[in-house]
């Protein structure tokens, strides 16, 4: 049995605050405001892999009302749904995801995003793309206020 899952996120941007996606690190003025770390793309992983997988979602995974969840590393909240997903019998076969801002650009960030969510993926580089689109001006994100990430994962389950 194969299956898809979407994942969408959107965080505001605010002063103080790193720019993480994919759990690396881009040179900005601001960062997600959230209650974890705020890494949107991992956020929106997050919701693919378990919306494919039928395991709900990352609000029911770890709720933003727990405190535990406070300022937690994004990454590392990644790995606990894969653990998860894999316990469950799901193979990851691709991850495509796209991440929309104005600015930082995204490009020179790419490969060393790719190579970190295959990592904690467990699967190759190769199965792993990431883009990086602006909203032409358009909405929060258009004007800079906002970083809005997609991803989409196939997933395959012999059982």
């Amino acid at each position: 049995m194969i299956r898809v899952g979407l994942g969408r996120d959107i965080h505001p941007l605010a002063a103080g605050r790193p720019f993480l996606l994919g759990g690396v690190e881009l040179l900005a003025d601001r960062g997600e405001l959230g209650h974890s770390d705020g890494d949107v793309l991992a956020h929106a992983v997050i919701d693919a892999i378990l919306g494919a997988s039928g395991q709900g979602d990352i609000g029911e995974l770890f709720p933003p009302t727990e405190a535990v969840w406070k300022d937690a590393n994004s990454l590392k909240l990644l790995g606990k749904a894969v653990r998860l997903v894999k316990e469950a019998g799901w193979r990851f076969i691709n991850l495509d995801c796209v991440i929309i801002c104005e600015c930082p650009k995204v490009l020179p960030y790419r490969e060393r995003i790719r190579a970190s969510l295959a990592k904690v993926l467990g699967i190759p580089y190769e199965a792993v793309f990431v883009k990086g689109k602006t909203n032409e001006g358009l909405g929060a994100v258009g004007a800079g206020l906002a970083v809005e990430a997609l991803a989409v994962c196939l997933l395959e389950n012999s059982a």
